[in-house]
């Protein structure tokens, strides 16, 4: 007879194909019926932190709704920040835990319940004769509301018979929110007017516009208008035409493209939360700009929004084209008129700091040369965020994640990759973090190395320090001894659990990548390049957050 765990297994694997975990007391019966009768995979990872950090990245890269599963107690505490980075990120995925007894907590217990929902998570708990039931209530709120959301067994439910498992419904997601009712309509219509007027729009997109499925209405949007384009770090690729794509907006844009977004005088903005990076503290338009938010969000999210249109961005995008079309309204051409690919560039940067070590720019530009076209990027959270976002350009949103940057955590790299290899199973998978966090998420170096080997590469910011703390505090004459880091060597590390780790000191060092990608995949194990780079490089973003704290 199937067991409550084997109800939740085979319930879950009808609409999760991937599931990221460590394995003990509370979540064996789970396990045991996942793997026997379910043909959902498996991936351990190391840590049980890095079991959300796998479900996290597997569905921001394109792998749609994953799982993760720890045991009761220290599993599930250790969780925590994972999983609240997930809330921040608003990242649907299902965490399946041990939890007390029904007959009430053990001297180890902790209410599970009310930790989850410190950070924002719901939990749901399994019964013996409503397991199924639940799971599937479980998974269609973290899909309807786009949250982790935690599915707990009993210690004492997990192992108990409960009969054939029933069949349940399709999970019932909330429909695409249109443009509804007069004013939602006339807005769009005015937009529509001030599009046709403007002489230099701009359209920015985010996230939220790429997970509407937007970006062929708006790149008919911006031919429509003649406007340039622009995202936020999470949105970029949505713009089916790079040709008038300005960048990223914020710190990591180039000073000419950011320029030209703030000599803007129409900005409308599609699924991004404009939150104080993308927003350059509040300098990223001039104040003559008139900015329009279109968002799913209840109310605009800054407080520079003087039009605000609550609907799905493709929606929105969709009508303004068939508007512009009916008045007959033509292009700008603005778009035409400036030189966007010198606008975008970055600047470039000599071999060598002015301390003689490696400048991080120059090892950047060099990586960015060399990585393969086919390419996924996760991303720790640190000062070094800079230097992939700046150089390294992605396909599509997608293609780029950023783990950690929500709840504004770092040491949730490593495990990233295991998700990320898991929902592109052919691309090249590219982790890169600094020093401090790769040394937190250590455990999950053994991950990384055995799931991406032959398509995994990863790269360490090695400054021997917690850079941004350096930089936002050392500089105010705090002391920098409790910012500094022991220079470790992580190609060794890297090496000690399969790896092929390399140390980087100088650019010709970086040639390995170029001989490692022309490789057999099977020949390849994953590779790690220890970039041994100057502190003293403060990144342009960096910067900002520095002349705004001062």
């Amino acid at each position: 007879m199937p067991t409550v765990s084997a109800h939740v297994a085979i319930t879950l694997a009808r609409h999760i194909r991937e599931v990221f975990g460590v394995m003990g007391n509370g979540n064996a019966y789970f396990l045991d019926a996942l793997e026997r009768q379910t043909d959902a995979t498996y991936t351990a990872v190391r840590h049980e932190a890095g079991a959300v950090i796998a479900a996290d990245a597997y569905h921001r890269t394109g792998g749609g709704l994953g799982a993760a599963t720890a045991t009761y107690g220290a599993g599930f505490t250790n969780t925590l920040t994972a999983l609240a980075e997930a809330v921040q990120a608003h990242v649907p995925l299902v965490l399946v835990v041990g939890d007390e007894p029904t007959s009430g907590p053990r001297p180890w217990d902790v209410d599970q319940i009310a930790l989850a929902s410190a950070v924002g998570a719901r939990t749901y708990t399994v019964g013996r004769t409503d397991a199924a039931a639940t799971t599937a209530i479980a998974i269609e709120h973290a899909l309807s509301y786009r949250v982790p959301t935690v599915l707990a067994i009993p210690y004492d439910v997990a192992r108990l018979e409960a009969g054939p498992v029933p069949a349940t419904p399709e999970p019932a997601l909330p429909p695409v929110h249109g443009i509804e009712g007069e004013f939602a309509a006339h807005a769009a219509r005015e937009l529509a007017g001030a599009l046709a007027l403007a002489e230099r729009p701009v359209l920015i997109a985010g996230r939220g516009a790429w997970l509407a499925g937007a970006g062929e209405a708006l790149g008919a949007l911006a031919d429509a208008t003649g406007a340039l384009t622009a995202t936020t770090a999470l949105g970029r690729g949505v713009f089916p035409d790079d040709r008038f794509d300005l960048g990223v907006t914020g710190g990591f844009g180039a000073e000419g493209a950011m320029a030209l977004v703030r000599s803007a005088d129409l900005a409308v903005v599609f699924g991004a939360s404009l939150n104080q990076f993308t927003m350059r503290f509040g300098e990223l338009f001039d104040p003559r700009t008139r900015v329009v938010q279109v968002d799913l969000a209840p109310a605009a999210t800054h407080p520079h929004v003087g039009g605000f249109i609550r609907a799905d961005a493709a929606v929105v995008a969709q009508e303004l084209v068939r508007e512009l079309r009916r008045t007959g309204a033509s292009a700008s051409g603005w778009r035409e008129a400036v030189d966007v690919a010198a606008a975008r560039r970055q600047d470039g940067a000599a071999e060598f700091a002015p301390d003689g070590r490696l400048d991080p720019r120059a090892a950047a530009i060099r990586i960015a040369e060399l990585l393969p076209e086919d390419r996924v990027v996760v991303s720790d959270g640190g000062h070094f965020i800079g230097w992939a976002n700046m150089y390294w350009p992605v396909a599509a949103p997608d293609r780029m994640a950023m783990i950690g940057t929500a709840y504004q955590s770092i040491g949730l790299g490593m495990a990233s990759v295991p998700g990320a290899a898991r929902a592109r199973r052919d691309a090249t998978i590219v982790l890169t973090t600094g020093d401090g966090g790769a040394l937190m998420a250590l455990a999950d170096l053994e991950s990384a190395v055995r799931v991406a080997a032959g398509r995994g590469i990863g790269v360490v910011w090695n400054d021997a320090a917690y850079g941004a703390e350096v930089n936002l505090y050392g500089l105010k004459g705090l002391a920098t001894e409790p910012m500094l880091i022991p220079e470790v060597d992580f190609a060794g590390l890297a090496t000690a659990v399969g790896a092929e780790g390399v140390v980087v000191r100088r650019l010709d060092d970086l040639d390995v990548l170029r001989d490692w990608a022309g490789r057999p995949a099977s020949e390849r194990p994953f590779l790690l390049l220890d970039l041994r780079i100057s502190g003293s490089v403060i990144a342009p973003y960096q910067q900002e957050v520095i002349r705004v704290n001062s």
